[in-house]
Parts: structure tokens; sequence; C-alpha cells
């Protein structure tokens, strides 16, 4: 048996997603949603003779005969909760919508539900939303195709030069795109289809791509047997009122029967429940609109979106796998499978690394994936809002490794009480609903915790440096003799002392002032007016003198075996000259 194509709808916020999606089924369920934003992850079901009514002439052009019985639209709020359409080593969305507000190109969220994708494998296209905002657009023809040549010639330039910015957008992430008539090799190019949701120019183009793209590349994936037990995974776990705890779901695999045991991923273990009733929503309606027609349903075959209800479901977590069973073996063996893939994600070790929490399952593994790539160590991964023990866990990478005494929360909350024991135990705390942002905030804590380290680790450190007495900018010979230096390798600084190519002490710098400006130091390559207690010109020092800054053993020690990784090439030079000088009277002195 061939199921529906599941195809996920993602993309930055308010960029178009659910207005698409209303266009096909005719209703207007984003102008309800709170902020015209969607809040929860929803499904709907096009059936095929939508799909034929709305594709038209196109597929004879296309060329398209269907054997798939329609498709299955997952609609996300942003791009979060994609992740929890996810199963055992990839995604159960078979095919992405990725939409761009063409008017505005990529945007930083855009580019992480690239990233989401790539993590689970889904294949995508790109929809260049919003076409009819380009000045001057006229809707002459639903088909984009034919409707471009008919555009005037400024509002053409206008749409070229917005096509044209995504296209190398799109390019820098690492794919090759084209105009969907211009693909020659789906497998390796991605299609952009130039679509209005508003007014539904380009959105048969779009449906047919889809349904063409299924059947040529998915069949082996479409193909369950319907006899088997349900595979599926669970969207959102909600109260209703007069119902009690629902779990809306997507069925991917098998069938499901009102009869049937479920076994769900749970927050703490995996459980069983007794279905009390299957309600699915109408085709052309919405799984999450209120004002949709649910009807109570016997049982139903993948690919499906449904609500569930039945006993214990609070203890569902969002994310995780499900699987139906009809006898205790069934139930044993669906257990054991759940229990593999929720421990896949699910991260514990004795290692060093940052402690990592996720409102879901998938949302968990998409984070994890993400921070794997940038090389972020995670000592544990779970899923639940930020509790003491997380804190205290991180506190106990305090002393050992210090960047590692980190709790990125995607998605969650942590409570006041919580997040004063943090500051306490020096633990730092981070909370975000876009995974980017979360992961940029780590990003740059962390690079301010290692320059505060670095800080801490060069205090009382003399810094290695060598000048030259300009001679034709001295202006006064003692007491303090002030002249000009060129700094010749690493910096200086006042209050450090300063001493010949003998190793004997000239004095000590009091003021560095470049045109009236005292400054803090001086550094390679610069010039300014030295004032040095303890020189005098014409008896300790010359114009033209090359001088070294007086760097303790003790210094020294602490460069040798500390902080040498601080110091430039020349810097360390300079510091081995110093340990040359010194060398002669005491062998410690050598790199």
């Amino acid at each position: 048996m061939i199921r529906q194509p599941i195809i996920t709808v993602l993309g930055h916020v308010d960029h178009g997603k659910t207005t698409l999606l209303d266009y096909l089924r005719g209703t207007t369920l984003a102008q309800r949603e709170a902020g015209k934003i969607t809040q929860h992850i929803g499904a709907t079901e096009i059936p095929l003779e939508v799909v034929k009514r709305v594709c038209g002439d196109l597929l004879d052009m296309f060329k398209l005969e269907f054997t798939i019985p329609g498709l299955l639209f997952v609609d996300t709020p942003g791009h979060e909760a994609f992740t929890n359409l996810r199963k055992r080593g990839g995604s159960i969305a078979d095919l992405a919508i990725l939409i761009v507000d063409i008017n505005q190109g990529i945007q930083p969220q855009t580019k992480e539900a690239v990233e989401i994708l790539k993590t689970f494998k889904v294949p995508f296209i790109v929809v260049a939303n919003k076409v009819d905002v380009l000045p001057g657009w006229k809707n002459h023809d639903p088909c984009f195709i034919k409707n471009l040549p008919k555009q005037l010639v400024p509002t053409k330039e206008a749409y070229d030069k917005k096509y044209y910015n995504l296209l190398g957008q799109i390019s820098e992430l690492g794919f090759s795109p084209n105009m969907y008539t211009d693909v020659k090799d789906y497998t390796k190019e991605v299609a952009i289809v130039p679509v209005s949701s508003k007014t539904g120019e380009g959105v048969a183009e779009l449906l047919a791509i889809i349904a063409g793209l299924s059947q040529k590349f998915l069949m082996d994936r479409l193909e369950i047997h319907e006899e088997e037990p349900a595979e599926g995974t669970i969207l959102e776990v909600k109260e209703e009122k007069g119902i009690g705890i629902t779990a809306d779901v997507i069925i991917y695999n098998g069938s499901l029967k009102e009869t049937d045991t479920v076994v769900i991923g749970g927050s703490d273990e995996i459980f069983t429940t007794k279905i009390r009733s299957l309600l699915k929503p109408n085709p052309l309606c919405e799984i999450r609109d209120k004002k949709s027609c649910f009807k109570r349903i016997k049982s139903i075959t993948a690919a499906a979106g449904l609500r569930l209800v039945g006993t214990d479901l609070d203890k569902a977590i969002a994310g995780a796998p499900f699987m139906s069973a009809r006898n205790d073996k069934e139930i044993d063996d669906a257990k054991e499978k759940i229990l593999k893939e929720i421990e896949e994600v699910l991260i514990e070790t004795d290692d060093e690394g940052i402690i990592l929490k996720a409102d879901a399952l998938g949302s968990l593994e998409a984070a994890v994936n993400l921070l794997k790539q940038r090389d972020i160590a995670i000592k544990r991964a779970t899923i639940g809002n930020i509790s003491k023990k997380d804190v205290m866990e991180a506190a106990s990478n305090v002393e050992s490794d210090p960047l590692s005494a980190f709790v990125l929360g995607f998605n969650v909350s942590c409570n006041e009480t919580f997040e004063k024991e943090a500051k306490k135990q020096k633990v730092t705390i981070i909370c975000d609903r876009v995974i980017y942002k979360l992961i940029e905030k780590y990003e740059e804590l962390i690079k301010e915790k290692k320059k505060l380290m670095e800080l801490e680790a060069m205090k009382g450190l003399v810094w290695p440096g060598k000048l030259r007495i300009i001679p034709q900018y001295i202006f006064r010979q003692k007491n303090p003799a002030i002249f000009g230096v060129e700094v010749i390798g690493g910096k200086i600084k006042p209050f450090v002392g300063l001493m010949n190519k003998e190793g004997v002490s000239v004095g000590v710098i009091k003021n560095i002032e470049d045109q009236g400006e005292k400054l803090e130091e001086l550094e390679t390559g610069h010039q300014a007016a030295t004032s040095v207690k303890g020189a005098v010109v014409g008896r300790n020092v010359e114009g033209g003198d090359e001088l070294y800054v007086e760097i303790s053993e003790n210094n020294f020690r602490r460069w040798k075996s500390d902080a040498k990784k601080f110091l430039t090439g020349a810097e360390t030079q300079i510091l081995k000259e110093i340990a040359i000088i010194h060398r002669k009277d005491n062998e410690m002195w050598g790199l």
C-alpha cells in the first residue's frame, strides 16, 4: 500500500507558512492565530482530488499520473517544532517546503531551519513567497512562469534583483539552487518555486512539483504494510476542555485501531495507554483549529494526523515515538524499540561538558547535533525544565573546567531559586526558544570567560618588550629623562623597569605620552615620548640604544610554564633574548 507523503512547511516567522496552507484549505486560520503567527504544530490532509483540481493543466504539462492518495502537510511554529517530527535515524517528514519571503531573503532562523533539515536528512524545496508584494506586481495569470513575462520592465528588474540575491544566499549555505523549470537533477539541485500564498500564484506549480518529486523519488519510502502496528510521533500534548489530556500525533507507518494498546515514550519511563477515542479532523480541516470538525473513528492507516484521547497522556513528551500493540509480545517489542530510540538522544557521560535541557525529544536531538557540529562537549542532555540537579552537576565543572560550568536550556525555563543557586555556584544558565540564539549567547559568554581567564592568568606578569631610543627626540636628560622611543617588539607599559643589553638596570618608565595623551601601553611599531625615572642621557643611556623590559625570574618561570601561549613569535624571541642576557649569571634562564 502507498501512503500519502508527509510534507513539512517551515521557515522564518511571518514568511507565509500558514497563509500558504490557508490558500489550499480555503480557510482563514492564519487570521485567527494570536498575532497571526502559528502557535502550535498542526497537520492538514490535501486529498488527491484537490491536488488535481488546483494543478489543472499543469498535470499534462508535467506528464503526471498519480499513485499517491494525496498529501499530508504539517505546519510548524517557526521551525523548532519541526524537530518533533522525528524517528530513529531521521525524520518522519518525507519532503520539506522552506518558505522564504523573497523581499527579505534568508534570515538567521531560516539558516537554522536548513541546519535542522540537514540533521534530519530531509530533502527540501525553497518557496520564494510574497512575489505579489514586489513593486508594481500584477496577477495576470495564476501560473508564475506565465505571469512573469507579463510584468512591466521595472517590476521584472525588481524581481530579478530579489531572486538572484536569494540564489546567492542559498548558494552560500552550500547548495546548488535553480528555478524549478531549469533544474536538471533534483537529487543535486534545490528547486526554487516563486509563489504568492496570498493570491495563489505559483501554488499549482508547487503542488505539481511536490507530487511529482514524491512519486519519482519517494515511492520506496511511501510503501507501507497496513496490517502492521502503527508507528508515529507525538507532536503535542495538551489539555482539552471537557475531554482531558490529549495528544496530537502523526502516524507514518502501519495502522492504529481503537482497541489497540499504545506504547509511548514518556518523561521518566516508557508507558502504555488504552485508547478512549481516536479523533480525526475532516479533510481540509486543521488539527489545531478549534472550529475544525473532528470525526471519531475506529481505525486509521498511515500517513495521518489525528488527536489521541487516552489515559496517562500527561506522561508523554513531545517528539517522542509511539507504537501500537495488540498482544504482550508486541508491547515488549515496542518498549524495546522506543527505549533504544530515546536513549540515542539522551546523552549522559562521565566526561566534562555542558548540561543541555530541552522541551521535547526532537528539540533535544537537534540541539545536540548543532552543538556537536561546533565541537561543544555535552556531559548530559535531558528533557524538562532546569532543575537543581542540573545546576549542581554543572557546578562540579567549575574547578576542573570552568568553561563547561554552563546549563543551556532550549525552550525550557528555570525558576528563580535555581537561578540564585547557579550564581552562588558560579554556574551560568542560558535559555532561549531558538537554538541558534542559544548557541550564539553561549559562544559569546565563552569568549568573555576566556578573556577573563586570560586576564587572571596574566595578572602580575610583565610583558616582554624591546625599544630603541630615537636620537633626534631627546627632550630632557634626567630627573626624569624624557625621550622618544620606538617599540621594536612586544610592548611597553608605565611602571616597568628597563635594562640594557648587558642586563644592567637603567630606570623605570614613569609615563608614556603621544601628542599630550597618556597611554596605558605602546605596541610594536609605534612611537611615543617616555619619561624614565633613573635614566640619565649621556651616562647610562644614549640616543640609539636598544633597551629591554626587565623581567624577574619568577615572571620568567610563569611565562615559560603557563603563559607562553599568549605570546606572538616575535614576543617569544624577545623573551629568549632577555633570557640569554640573564643566563650569563643564572642557568635557569632558558626557553
